[in-house]
Formats: structure tokens, C-alpha cells, sequence
């Protein structure tokens, strides 16, 4: 990955924490019996607070091309709604995001590293041009752009000397390319951007989700000039058996704003929302006149989306290795 630069005692020693413990231990023998029979599939998602028994997924946030607007704000929000912290920061650094200016190659590299030593497929969310590095990395591990891709040990902060893991369901060796990540999802990610910037492999697989995904939701903001959008935006299609969602944000959003999501787990009627949030039937916007409701829909959505796919995960791995 890309070169960083220190960032203090505090970053460093919760780097350390992420690397030495990524899975969050069992409270107990009862917490960890009614996570593993939680009900993945119902209508308002798994509440967390019975998903904190299960192990959680690696959920990587891919900020856009802008330095000064990361996905930090989105980890910090998923923190504040329950999700487990150690499986968002970085292993190596302590940082709640990563550069969309990363190598796709070395990203689907560290996604076959989690799988193996965490047995769960990993998350992918990025915003602007992090969609962008989303979708490639989904292309990587199809093996649209090189037959084989080395593992990449994200601790380390290097490729290894190999291009395939030791599969922990299965036990048979199998290549990088093919691995899939549980769930992805890109926030306002545009093809003008990738004219301009010379991303020209990708203009043809912008919106074409592989297999190497088993869930995919793609965010739209209305008239984005930003992303290039003229009212709505060429759709995201499955190239096979990948489901595939397509969400149009309220047109008040902004492509810069997005990831500022923060503060909708602090007030109490945005987290009441969030919580009772159903994809395709979502309940009335709060009324409350001092609530901050911006980029409630595509927090909600995602945070869905993230529970079902920790539980799903959580429960897989609790059957293969019991507790943590």
C-alpha cells in the first residue's frame, strides 16, 4: 500500500491492539448461543447488541480523491452504532480509512489475507473515487486485469511470496483470484471522473459487479456534477449472480458531504431511524425540528446492509472455530 506517515502514540498503540486481537471475544456462553441463532434475514436487520457476540468482519472505508474528506466520519458513525472497532482500523497504522489511491492489486491481495486468518469475507465501502477502487477490486479478484495476485499482509504492510491462501472452510489451497468479499457498496462514484483523471480501464466496468461480491449497493446523488450525473445515473448490473441494488439519495445531499454521518448516532432520533430502517419499506423521515438529518438514508442503508452481513459472517465463523 501507500507510504504513511506516524501518527502518534494513541494511533500507534490501537494499531497494536487491531493487530494482536481483530476478532472481539464471546461475553459468554448465553451471549454467544443467541448470536449464533439471531435471525440474519429479518426485516429491520439483527440489532448489534446481539451481534457484539459474534466476531465481525473486516469492514475497509476507501476515501475519495480529495485528501481532507475521508471515510473516517462513516468508521466513526458504525463505531458509535456498535460495530466492533478493531475490525476497522488499519492493522499496520491505526487509521479508520484508506487512500483510494491504494493499488487494486494489493487491496484484493489484503481481502484474501483476512479471509484467511479471520475466516470471513471482508466489506468494501468507498466513497467518490474509493467507489471506483471498490469496483476495480472487485474486477481484481475476477481476474480481469492479471491471472494471479500475490496475498498482501496488510500488518506488514507488503506483498507475500505467494498468490494463493490456505481456504478456512475447506483446507485446499486456492488463488487470490476468486475470492469474494461479503459486501461492497460506492457512494457517488462517476464516470467523469474517470475520464478526467485517465481511468480509462475502468469506464467500461464501472458499473458491472462481478461474482467476487456476493451483496453490491451503489449510491447516487441526483444532478452530482461532480460524479458527472445529470439527474439520475447508469445503474450498477450484475455480470452474474451478485445481488445488486441501486440507491437514489435525496437530491439536498452533497458528493463532498457523504461520508459526514457521525452525528446521526448521537442524536437520538436519527439512531431510532437507523435502527428501525427496512431497505425497501424505510419509515418516516423524524420530525424532530432539531435533528441533523443529513446523509441519513445512505447511513441507514449501509448500516443494514453491514449488520446483515456481520451476522451472516459472525455466525459462519462461530460454527467453524467456536469463540474467540
Amino acid at each position: 500500500m501507500f507510504p504513511r506517515r506516524l501518527r502518534g502514540v494513541f494511533v500507534a498503540g490501537a494499531a497494536l491492539v487491531a493487530a494482536a486481537a481483530p476478532l472481539p471475544a464471546v461475553a459468554s456462553a448465553a451471549a454467544a448461543a443467541a448470536a449464533a441463532a439471531a435471525d440474519c434475514a429479518q426485516p429491520a436487520g439483527p440489532p448489534a447488541d446481539v451481534l457484539a457476540a459474534l466476531p465481525a468482519p473486516r469492514v475497509i472505508g476507501l476515501s475519495g480523491s480529495v485528501p481532507i474528506v475521508t471515510m473516517q466520519p462513516f468508521a466513526e458513525f458504525l463505531i458509535a452504532m456498535g460495530y466492533p472497532e478493531a475490525s476497522l482500523r488499519d492493522p499496520r497504522d491505526g487509521s479508520l480509512a484508506l487512500s483510494s489511491y491504494t493499488d487494486s492489486a494489493e487491496l484484493a491481495g489484503a481481502v484474501a489475507w483476512y479471509y484467511e486468518r479471520d475466516a470471513m469475507r471482508p466489506m468494501l465501502v468507498g466513497h467518490s473515487q474509493g467507489g471506483m477502487l471498490v469496483v476495480r477490486t472487485l474486477h481484481e479478484l475476477a481476474g480481469a486485469f492479471r491471472d494471479a495476485i500475490p496475498v498482501f499482509d496488510p500488518v506488514q504492510g507488503r506483498p507475500l511470496s505467494r498468490t494463493s491462501i490456505r481456504d478456512p472452510y475447506t483446507q485446499a489451497e486456492r488463488p487470490v483470484v476468486g475470492v469474494r468479499v461479503s459486501f461492497a457498496a460506492a457512494l457517488a462514484t462517476g464516470a467523469l471522473p474517470r475520464l478526467l483523471l485517465g481511468q480509462w480501464t475502468m469506464l467500461p466496468r464501472l458499473r458491472k459487479i462481478p461474482d467476487t461480491a456476493l451483496a453490491f449497493t451503489g449510491f447516487t446523488v441526483p444532478w452530482d456534477p461532480i460524479a458527472g450525473n445529470f439527474a439520475t445515473a447508469e445503474p450498477y448490473v450484475a455480470t452474474g449472480t451478485a445481488t445488486v441494488r441501486n440507491v437514489l439519495l435525496p437530491a439536498t445531499y452533497t458528493h463532498i458531504g457523504l461520508p459526514a454521518t457521525e452525528h446521526l448516532a448521537a442524536q437520538p432520533a436519527t439512531r431510532a431511524w437507523i435502527e428501525a430502517y427496512v431497505p425497501d419499506a424505510p419509515p418516516p423521515l423524524p420530525e424532530t425540528a432539531d435533528a441533523d438529518v443529513r446523509n441519513l438514508v445512505h447511513a441507514a442503508d449501509l448500516w443494514h446492509s453491514i449488520r446483515v452481513h456481520w451476522c451472516r459472517e459472525g455466525q459462519r465463523r462461530l460454527a467453524l472455530r467456536g469463540p474467540a
